[in-house]
């Protein structure tokens, strides 16, 4: 059985107003994970998302073959899992 972990990315750059919360959400469906996906005021994007390590490798590439276009900056951050979700949302 496969670890599961638990990442957190802020996403800097041109990351409102083009989708980037609803293609996060679409290419979740294809992936094992749960989290979610949230504009912040200061214009960055939040998304916490959790699973089997291969799976958040392989939705986090996703994310960046689809939407690295308009991301300038990504910082990201492993911490331990905490199993509260259930499925992929976006939040406001």
């Amino acid at each position: 059985m496969e670890t599961w972990s638990r990442c957190e990315v802020y996403f800097e750059g041109r990351v409102q107003g083009v989708g980037f919360r609803y293609t996060t959400q679409n290419a979740a469906s294809g992936f094992q994970v749960v989290g979610f996906v949230q504009n912040l005021p200061d214009g960055r994007v939040r998304l916490v998302v959790e699973g089997a390590a291969d799976e958040l490798d392989s939705f986090l590439r996703r994310i960046d073959e689809v939407l690295g276009q308009h991301i300038e900056n990504s910082d990201k951050t492993q911490v331990g899992p905490t199993k509260e979700f259930t499925r992929f949302e976006i939040r406001v």
